[in-house]
């Protein structure tokens, strides 16, 4: 990930934002460079970079996946790049009702509850910004 910036790095910094990326890449190790690369190319470049959705369109999908694959941090993760996404929170509950439909009550459950925390993590942290 080290020289010129991707169109996938781009992308990425979009959606999670610089703060995130570059966190992510000063964590990045020998070890899992060849993984950080990997994501980059497929998710970011050839995935969320496509013409045919929105980042808010592909916003509200990973969500519900994520739900509904129980991958908690990443949905989180995910919730909070709604801020660049243009995804509201209407959309993600609109989403964690159909995780709760086709993936199960628990699942969504669960999501719902990170979803909350999250938000209200959001909202403090932006009136944090206003002080």
């Amino acid at each position: 990930m080290a020289g010129t910036t991707s169109e996938g790095e781009r992308t990425r910094r979009a959606v999670l934002g610089e703060a995130h990326v570059d966190a992510a890449i000063a964590r990045t190790t020998d070890f899992d460079a060849p993984f950080q690369d990997l994501i980059t190319a497929s998710a970011w470049e050839r995935v969320w970079s496509r013409p045919d959705w929105s980042h808010r369109e592909r916003s509200m999908v990973t969500i519900a996946l994520l739900a509904a694959l129980g991958h908690e941090d990443e949905l989180a993760m995910h919730i909070r790049a709604t801020a660049r996404t243009g995804a509201s929170e209407a959309d993600i509950r609109e989403a964690l009702l159909h995780v709760a439909i086709y993936a199960g009550v628990p699942a969504a459950n669960t999501a719902i509850r990170i979803a909350k925390r999250t938000l209200a993590e959001m909202a403090a942290e932006s009136q944090g910004d206003r002080s």
